[in-house]
């Protein structure tokens, strides 16, 4: 399989680069700027992306590489701090930019394989604060905008490329096509990644891995776990057993809609274990986000082993991890926002023949076309993203049994509108919050003191950044007249109208 290898400085893209790579049938993967150079010579990469990242490269203490790396006959093309970097290990001069260039810039190019089939003038999206002040030896200067003389370079001999900007990005009109160009007439990448491929490749090495042993997978209900099970079920039949817990934060009857997914669909052992009840007596009286996100994952697995204790035939142990999962970052110090992820450790006391994590290599949207293709309903696959803690993190303070239907009913009428209406396919993403704030209001002759629901609704290509729905009137007046009528508890209804940034699409 050919490969792209995405070197990781530190840029916030870095999984978007690797994902547009795939996008073209391509398979990348990365790999933090601290992998040795023999590592990357035993791949056989058809080429190497830079990525981006918030430092700058004459300061020492920012992250480098061996100049050696552009000497292995392999394509590079460097984005942003990587074209930089190129520019720095090639002896030119990386300097404090006299003005700063953010946002959407239109550039000017050159005749280059890089930019082949692209207008002279297009627009980009730029975010850097130093810039090449001069170009190395041997590079041709073949991008330029208003305040940056060398927005792009080349050294086509060589076959470098280097561009100051982020094709990856969306907001870069041509970004997606340079880098099509760089995969298939620098790099001459055939495009031998194929989900029917995975799949077919994939069930064959379970199959043979597995043997007539069995497999226990955590069945959380999410797109990954779902495509997982689909999988190994495909694979092995009912020597799959999947443990499904059900710790009340999911959404309104959404416990018994995957049940009915999985007993039907396919043939495997299935288990559902119902414990509400458990999960608020361990979350009670509790309110930082981070504790919650701490006990509900604490308290799933605990339940989950004590289950897996019932088994008497010791198996594999699946886990439907992700590729974002499994990255290590070349960030170092980053900010922690929030913890989330879906590495397990296991009790010293139970044991498995081994892990088994057949997404591993899969991004989300990959996941969901294999989803698509093992005949999952599209109402799962397809399911929004939805935090681990469930409904958890979308309840401010402490979490009670009142609270989690006062949400479940609130967000079930926002979806059901939303349906109805035709417009969901509009948003990337729409969701009630409880925020934990009472407010006073009229009903009938009656004064109330009531709960505040949030109605959050986002558009986004990538999650990255993202712009609060503009929901028409009638439709918001319609889910707010309905939450206030049929959900006891409630008496305002507002609307988020905060981007990200400033703001994250989770509350939690």
């Amino acid at each position: 399989m050919e490969k792209i290898l995405v070197l990781d400085f530190g840029g916030q893209y870095n999984q978007l680069i690797a994902r547009r790579v795939r996008d073209n049938n391509v398979y990348a993967e990365i790999l933090p700027y601290t992998t040795p150079i023999e590592v990357i010579k035993a791949n056989n990469y058809k080429g190497i992306i830079f990525t981006g990242g918030p430092n700058s490269v004459y300061d020492m203490k920012s992250p480098h590489y061996t100049k050696e790396i552009l000497e292995l006959g392999i394509p590079v093309l460097g984005i942003c701090y990587g074209c930089q970097l190129i520019a720095w290990m090639c002896d030119g001069v990386v300097k404090t930019a006299p003005v700063s260039e953010y946002g959407k810039i239109e550039v000017t190019v050159k005749d280059s394989l890089l930019f082949k089939g692209i207008p002279e003038k297009s627009v980009v999206w730029m975010s850097h604060t130093d810039y090449i002040a001069q170009p190395p030896e041997h590079f041709e200067v073949v991008g330029c905008s208003k305040d940056c003389p060398c927005a792009a370079m080349q050294y086509p001999e060589k076959e470098i490329y280097a561009v100051q900007f982020h094709p990856e990005v969306t907001h870069s009109e041509y970004g997606l096509k340079m880098l099509h160009n760089f995969l298939y007439l620098v790099c001459k990448c055939s495009g031998d990644w194929v989900m029917d491929n995975f799949i077919e490749k994939t069930v064959s090495e379970l199959r043979e891995k597995i043997g007539d042993k069995r497999v226990i997978l955590g069945l959380s209900g999410g797109v990954d776990s779902s495509v997982a099970a689909g999988l190994l079920s495909r694979a092995v039949g009912d020597q799959l057993t999947c443990v499904f817990v059900d710790q009340g934060l999911m959404r309104k009857d959404e416990g018994d809609f995957v049940e009915k997914t999985f007993t039907s669909l396919f043939d495997m052992k299935f288990i559902r274990v119902n414990c509400q009840e458990h999960f608020l007596k361990a979350l009670k009286g509790v309110t930082d986000p981070e504790e919650k996100r701490k006990i509900i994952g604490t308290e799933f697995y605990k339940v989950f082993w004590e289950e897996i204790r019932k088994q008497d035939e010791k198996g594999y142990f699946a886990q439907g991890t992700i590729y974002p999962d499994c990255i290590e970052s070349g960030k170092g110090n980053a900010d922690k926002i929030k913890t989330h992820h879906n590495k397990v450790k296991m009790p010293d006391d139970i044991e498995f023949l081994d892990i088994i994590e057949p997404l591993s290599s899969l991004f989300k949207d990959e996941v969901r076309r294999v989803g698509e293709k093992l005949g999952i309903p599209h109402e799962l696959v397809w399911r929004q993203p939805f935090p681990g803690p469930g409904l958890g993190v979308r309840i401010i303070g402490e979490i009670t049994a009142e609270k989690i239907e006062i949400l479940q009913q609130a967000d079930a009428i926002f979806r059901e509108e939303m349906a109805n209406s035709e417009y969901e396919s509009n948003l990337a993403q729409f969701f009630a919050v409880l925020p934990g704030v009472k407010s006073v209001g009229v009903m009938g002759d009656h004064r109330t003191y009531e709960q505040l629901v949030i109605l959050r609704a986002v558009t986004t290509d990538d999650f990255m950044t993202a712009d609060w729905a503009r929901i028409p009137y009638e439709l918001l007046a319609r889910v707010s007249n309905r939450i206030t009528n049929e959900v006891k508890g409630i008496n305002r209804v507002v609307y988020d109208i905060t981007s990200k940034p400033p703001a994250t699409v989770e509350y939690e």
